[in-house]
Parts: C-alpha cells; structure tokens; sequence
C-alpha cells in the first residue's frame, strides 16, 4: 500500500456528580498537516453550547482550539472527526547510515541561526521526560561508543518493547518516569517518555508525538466503533535524516497506521482535552476512539458533508 484513508472519531465525555457552572478547556485533536499525511476534513463539536471559541497555531505548529462554557452543566462531550489521508514515505529508513550519536550530541548546542537549533530544543529535561544518571545508564547499553544514531534508538525501542510490560493499571500521567525504568510496567505514553528522557540524558534530541494507531480486531470478528486508543510514540532527530519516529510500544517504526496528532516536548503540551471547571464536583471520564479504514469514494462523500 502506497497511502491509506482513515475516518477518525475522537469522544471525550465527562460527568460530573453536581452541576458544573462554568467550564474553560484548551483541545488538541486536531490531526496536522504534513508531507505525508492530509487532513481532509475535520471538525470539533461540543456539548452543551459554547460561549465562545477560538483556533490558534502553538509554539510547535500544532492547531489548538480554546473554548469556553458558560451554560450550567453535568455533563460535556467533545468529539473530534477527521478524515485523514496517510502517504508512505518514498525511501525506507537506514539506521546504520546515520552519524556516530557523539557527534550529533556534540553538535546540539543551542545557537541562535544555527540550522539544528529548532532540534536542539528538544534535548532539553521537559516535565515528565527529565534528565536522570540512571536513565542515561539504560540508554547507554543500545548507545555504544561510535554507533550510528538512528541504530542505536531502534536498538533501545527495541529493548523497551521487549523488557516492559503494558498494564494500563500500573501507573498514571503523574507516575515519574524513573518509576517506570525501576518498575518495567506501563502504557505508551510512559515508554515513550522513558525513551526520550533516555536519550535526552546522553545530550541527544527528542519529541513525543500523539497520534492515532489503527488496530486490528480479533479474528473473525467486526472492527468495533470505539475499540481503539489515542496512542503516544516518539521521534529523534538525526541531520542526515531529520525526525526519524519510532514506536517503543510496538517496537517498530511508524507505518501508514500511525496518524500524527500533535507533538511537543512530553505530554503535557499535547494532551488531548485539559481545562479549568467550576463547580461540579466529582466527575467520570469517558474516552472513546475509532480509527476506520474507508475507500476513496466514501472519503469523497465524507468531503461532501454525506
């Protein structure tokens, strides 16, 4: 397959044990445009009715929507759809024709109009993807001294994948990702922070990226609305061949199924849905996600608006 089709439904849904009175929240679900992927169509609505709202581009080129809740509530659901459009890339990734990873941390230093600078950023600890000895440790078994860049990451996903567990009951989006390295239990938001906390450790320079994978469901049975996932993986930077992703959950580089979100530092500067309540007390959280494979002539009747 050169390209693939997805239509995306993105359902976050909270209610709350009283009433909410005023609400204010920021969303990232909206997928970005790149070289390889298309946003076809997308749209954003909400439940109950809006104040007010607004779009704005971040710091790292994201499409952000801000928007406001005056109407008394105890229960709001925002749901994302997009159509998007996957191309695979022309050239397969060689990781042995990357640079000896010294040499691309010794030239991350930060200077100002240097062409590496919007990478070197991204070497920096983050919140919850921070520098530590012993991450630098775990990350030095796949970073042999001389080792191209790009081997050496595929190595340490590789090992992630191999030695960690995934268990959604294991830890949370506050869970230090030191926890994470001692323990070998989480989801796919920590082990892409731990890898990125790995190598930034060793000077190097890497981005969390959020996303949707398409999964297959058991055999013989119907693909489910709402059986998938918002996903998490990473991407390090390498000159020869700029942002190269890899996927520590699956242990395997990005493919047509992986559809980018956002990206930033860790999670906190993407999260999907965050905001500011106001009364309401108690609430539950409901998220639901379906990824569709779809033809190219229903994808032209979804741009129709049928």
């Amino acid at each position: 397959m050169r390209s693939a089709l997805y239509r995306i439904e993105h359902e976050t849904r909270y209610r709350h044990a009283g009433r909410a009175s005023t609400s204010q929240h920021v969303a990232y679900l909206t997928p970005r445009e790149l070289p390889r992927q298309r946003v076809r169509r997308h749209e954003l609505t909400v439940e109950p009715a809006l104040a007010n709202r607004s779009q704005r581009t971040d710091f790292f080129g994201n499409t952000v929507h801000q928007f406001t809740i005056l109407t008394p509530y105890h229960e709001m659901r925002a749901i994302s759809r997009s159509l998007v459009e996957v191309v695979a890339s022309e050239t397969a990734v060689d990781p042995a024709a990357s640079e000896a990873w010294e040499a691309v941390r010794d030239a991350l230093l930060y200077l100002r109009g240097a062409a590496y600078q919007d990478a070197a950023q991204f070497s920096f600890p983050s919140p919850y993807a921070g520098h530590g000895p012993e991450l630098a440790a775990f990350a030095l078994e796949s970073f042999e001294p001389g080792r191209p860049l790009v081997a050496a990451a595929v190595d340490l996903m590789h090992r992630i994948h191999r030695e960690f567990i995934f268990d959604p009951r294991a830890t949370s989006i506050t869970t230090p990702v030191t926890r994470v390295l001692a323990e070998r239990h989480g989801v796919c938001q920590d082990f892409a922070h731990l890898q990125i906390a790995s190598m930034r450790s060793l000077g190097l320079a890497a981005r969390y990226v959020s996303g949707y994978l398409l999964t297959d469901p058991p055999p013989g049975q119907p693909r489910l609305v709402g059986a998938d996932a918002s996903h998490a993986w990473l991407a390090v930077w390498c000159p020869r061949q700029g942002w190269v992703a890899l996927d520590p959950t699956n242990g395997l580089l990005p493919t047509l199924r992986h559809v980018v979100l956002a990206w930033g530092r860790d999670y906190g500067d993407v999260s999907p849905l965050r905001g500011v309540v106001l009364g309401g007390q108690d609430h539950t959280l409901h998220v639901g996600v379906s990824v569709m494979p779809v033809s190219a002539a229903d994808a032209r009747a979804l741009e129709r608006g049928q």
